[in-house]
């Protein structure tokens, strides 16, 4: 698959670039929405919250910033990735290439713009005066992590959305109920010790990745690695996994359209 992939990484890039350029092809403000829509996002739960939390802190909103962009991140992975066979099912009738480029390709304009949108981050980390520092560099070797579990539930979502295309509605209303799953919007605090519903919470990969953000953005620390590799591990071997079930159902992909 490896070298099958290289021969064809020419239509790789072509797909992330016309995956990026597409997203906002038909809109006015363009990729100005990569700002402008996790921004209306913060500013609603930043209005609501604060009165259903009475605990929360004076850097709530930094706190909605740094969980709602990367978790947008990772729904968008997944999503793209669900219905990308679908989307592109004229051309998989017509022409041959490896199946596996339209999820990759998915991940990586979905990274690309994640990257993008972390100028938010620091912008809301300054204007709150939480600084930034070197523990920045950790941040792609987080979304790297977030993005490829993000990558493989959606390619295993992907090759059955060809053949029950339900699928991407479960996906859709699956990703809203593991948004609250994870401290995303709220604090993990809130929770008494040793209740269920906390522990619940800390077996979310999601609930790692997103104190590893919180970690490198607003404390200037370095994130428990071990408890990211321990998520990346997971999402590698899902991958794995998820190209294994892809492979075997990609034969029939072309007859479902």
């Amino acid at each position: 698959m490896l070298r099958e992939l290289y021969d064809y990484r020419e239509l790789l890039k072509t797909n992330v670039k016309k995956d990026i350029r597409g997203r906002y092809k038909a809109s006015v403000l363009g990729v100005l929405w990569s700002f402008i829509n996790p921004l209306l996002q913060v500013l609603v739960y930043a209005i609501v919250f604060p009165y259903l939390m009475k605990d929360a802190g004076d850097h709530y909103v930094v706190y909605l910033v740094t969980g709602i962009i990367p978790w947008t991140f990772f729904q968008t992975v997944v999503n793209q990735s669900t219905t990308c066979i679908k989307a592109n099912s004229g051309i998989i009738k017509k022409v041959y290439f490896p199946r596996i480029i339209l999820p990759l390709s998915a991940f990586f304009s979905g990274l690309i713009n994640f990257f993008i949108s972390c100028v938010i981050i620091i912008v809301f980390c300054l204007i709150f005066g939480m600084g930034v520092s070197w523990h920045l560099i950790f941040v792609p070797i987080i979304a790297v992590t977030e993005g490829l579990l993000g990558l493989a539930i959606g390619t295993i979502c992907g090759a059955i959305n060809a053949y029950i295309q339900d699928t991407e509605y479960i996906v859709n209303f699956l990703l809203l109920m593991a948004m609250y799953g994870a401290p995303i919007i709220y604090e993990t605090s809130i929770f008494p010790d040793g209740s269920r519903i906390g522990a619940l919470i800390q077996l979310n990969p999601m609930t790692h990745i997103m104190n590893a953000y919180r970690d490198v953005f607003m404390n200037h620390r370095i994130p428990d690695m071990g408890a990211v590799g321990i998520v990346f591990l997971l999402s590698f071997t899902l991958f794995l996994v998820a190209v294994a079930v892809f492979n075997r159902m990609q034969k029939g992909f072309a007859e479902q359209f």
